[in-house]
């Protein structure tokens, strides 16, 4: 799959969770925080850029953890996706175009984009990062 966009996004987590986020144009389809690059920026620092923007918080530190290459949930069209895992300092609030935030734990939450759903969250749960405490990563 060729990618149409190319985005950058955050995995925060806390108490093994995964922060998830909607926007006004698409209420019911979650995905990570994050957005497309401008000219010149880099995945880390567009990724930087879109937390701020969107949630109003300061990424701490980042490591590249993914890239997936799936459909776009809004868009619908190729999409390659850089995740970075990351820390960061505030409290998550909704900023610019988004309409709701949640915590999970799985990919059971109707309305999660493709790439959440059936690449980002696998892999976070086989890395160990998130689920319930006690259950090994990787089967």
């Amino acid at each position: 799959m060729s990618a149409g966009l190319v985005v950058a996004a955050a995995a925060v987590l806390r108490e093994r969770r995964l922060l998830v986020v909607s926007k006004h144009a698409a209420p019911d389809v979650f995905y990570l925080p994050g957005g497309k690059l401008e000219p010149g920026e880099s995945f880390e620092d567009a990724m930087r850029r879109e937390v701020h923007e969107e949630l109003g918080v300061v990424v701490r530190e980042a490591e590249h953890f993914l890239d997936v290459e799936a459909p776009a949930a809004i868009e619908r069209v190729p999409m390659r996706l850089t995740v970075f895992v990351v820390s960061i300092d505030g409290e998550p609030a909704l900023h610019a175009e988004l309409a709701a935030l949640d915590w999970v734990a799985d990919a059971a939450k109707p309305g999660l984009g493709p790439a959440i759903r059936d690449h980002v969250i696998p892999a976070l749960v086989d890395a160990g990062l998130l689920g319930p405490e006690g259950v090994p990563g990787a089967s």
